[in-house]
C-alpha cells in the first residue's frame, strides 16, 4: 500500500479508506461473514466530487464558454477512459481485491473497475484529508492535461467516423446494445458499431450515448491501423 500512496501523492490516516477503496463487490460478498465493504458507495460519492471539481475548473478557467459546451466538456473529460487512463497510471489493477470469478473472468483489467475504484480513491481522500486533498488528486490526475480553449471542440467520434465511412459509397453504419448491467444508479451499457454489418468497434459507458461514442473510438482506431 505505500507504494500506491506514494503515486497517489498522500498517506492515509485512515488505511481502511484505501482499502475499501480497493475492493470490488465480488471480494466483499465472498467475505460478508467479516463485515467487508465493497467500494461502491465510495465510488457515489467520489463520482460527485469529480463532477464538482471539474465544473469548478471549466468555470473558473473557461468563463466565455455557454453552459451547454461546458456540461459537454465536463463529460469528456471525466469519461470511464479518461479515469481509466489515471488507473493505469496508478497500476490499480495490481492492487485491487476482486472474488474469483471476477478475478477468473479478467476483473483485473476490466475498464469500468478501474474507473469505478479511481473515483472511489477520490472520495476515499476526501473523507480523510477533506475536499482539497481530492481537489489536488483530481486536478494532477485527471485534469493535468486538459488543454482548453474558447473554440475547444468536444470529441464526436460517432460524427468522425459517419464521415470517414461515406468517403466510400454504399457503406452505412448501425449501433446495437449488447449488454446491459449493473444498478440504477450505476448503469454500464455497452455498444457495438457495425460497418454493412460487420461489427468495427465496441464500447462501454454509464450511458447509452457514452457507449455508441466508445464503441465509434474504438473503430476509427481499428480502421486507422
Amino acid at each position: 500500500m505505500q507504494k500506491l500512496e506514494e503515486r497517489i501523492g498522500h498517506r492515509f490516516k485512515d488505511k481502511n479508506l484505501l482499502l475499501t477503496a480497493l475492493t470490488h463487490s465480488s471480494y466483499a460478498n465472498e467475505h460478508a461473514a467479516h463485515g467487508c465493504e465493497s467500494y461502491e458507495r465510495l465510488e457515489f460519492l467520489g463520482d460527485s466530487i469529480l463532477g464538482a471539481v471539474t465544473a469548478n475548473f471549466l468555470y473558473r478557467h473557461e468563463p466565455r464558454l455557454p453552459e451547454g459546451r461546458m456540461t459537454r466538456l465536463r463529460a469528456e473529460l471525466v469519461c470511464e477512459a479518461a479515469l481509466h487512463k489515471v488507473a493505469l497510471s496508478l497500476e490499480l489493477g495490481s492492487y485491487m481485491r476482486l472474488g474469483k470469478g471476477e478475478e477468473n473472468t479478467g476483473g483485473r483489467e476490466r475498464t469500468s473497475i478501474l474507473a469505478d475504484m479511481v473515483e472511489a480513491i477520490i472520495a476515499a481522500l476526501y473523507l480523510d484529508s477533506g475536499i482539497d486533498e481530492a481537489r489536488r488528486f483530481v486536478m494532477e490526475k485527471v485534469l493535468a492535461d486538459a488543454v482548453i480553449t474558447e473554440d475547444h471542440r468536444s470529441a464526436d467520434y460517432k460524427t468522425e467516423l459517419q464521415e470517414l465511412v461515406q468517403q466510400k459509397p454504399n457503406r452505412h453504419i448501425s449501433y446495437e446494445l449488447v449488454g446491459e448491467s449493473g444498478p440504477d444508479h450505476n448503469k454500464r451499457f455497452v455498444f457495438s458499431v457495425s460497418i454493412n454489418g460487420t461489427v468495427a468497434g465496441e464500447g462501454e459507458g454509464r450511458t447509452k450515448k457514452e457507449a455508441e461514442q466508445m464503441a465509434a473510438r474504438m473503430a476509427l482506431e481499428a480502421l486507422r491501423q
